[in-house]
């Protein structure tokens, strides 16, 4: 996989409108981007909207209670089984699974928030749930927040955003992709979303 990939042209939705349009006509949306940017919160409004079943690669994939990671080839195994399903909406980024989960996606929204603004979303989730399960989290994991974390948030961009450029370009060369750049422009969408059709 080539790691300085860009999205193809063609692939490419940069109208508010139009991504808006693809979301309503999608059976089956990847939500991908760093920690803290709003892409479970996001995920949820859209699902319930369009009845569509969410899955939380965190909470339905990766990990077991405990904050203990499942295994890698049974992480591929249930990622692989629920794609299968007609309409659903997946929350997670995980370039290393792209290339079962893209095949399958009609439509990537990409939420690619500022850093500082990923890592106040991380922090202020902690502050919400301290000690609890957020319902997007596997149960036995309770929130947490630590300087690793903190560090992949702030990292995200130069260390995983070409892979999952790659990834999307390699396994999906035909998916449109809508990138979400500020809250002001999430609050959009949302608003052309909750309006009827």
């Amino acid at each position: 996989m080539d790691h300085r990939a860009e999205l193809l042209p063609h692939q490419q939705i940069t109208d508010l409108k139009q991504a808006a349009e693809r979301i309503r006509r999608a059976g089956r949306i990847l939500v991908v981007g760093c920690s803290g940017g709003g892409k479970s919160t996001l995920s949820l409004k859209i699902a319930r909207r369009f009845g569509l079943s969410y899955i939380s690669l965190d909470r339905d994939v990766f990990w077991l209670p405990g904050w203990v990671t499942r295994d890698r080839a049974e992480q591929r195994r249930i990622i692989a089984s629920r794609i299968l399903e007609e309409r659903w909406i997946m929350d997670g980024t995980n370039p290393s699974s792209l290339d079962i989960r893209m095949p399958r996606t009609d439509f990537v929204l990409w939420v690619r928030m500022p850093r500082l603004l990923c890592i106040w979303g991380a922090i202020s989730r902690w502050a919400k749930w301290i000690g609890r399960n957020r319902p997007e989290m596997a149960p036995g994991c309770p929130e947490k927040i630590d300087l690793e974390f903190l560090r992949f948030i702030w990292t995200f961009e130069e260390k995983f955003v070409p892979r999952i450029t790659a990834g999307i370009a390699e396994h999906g060369p035909d998916v449109p992709v809508f990138q979400l750049k500020s809250r002001h422009q999430m609050r959009e969408l949302l608003d052309l979303l909750a309006r009827p059709a």
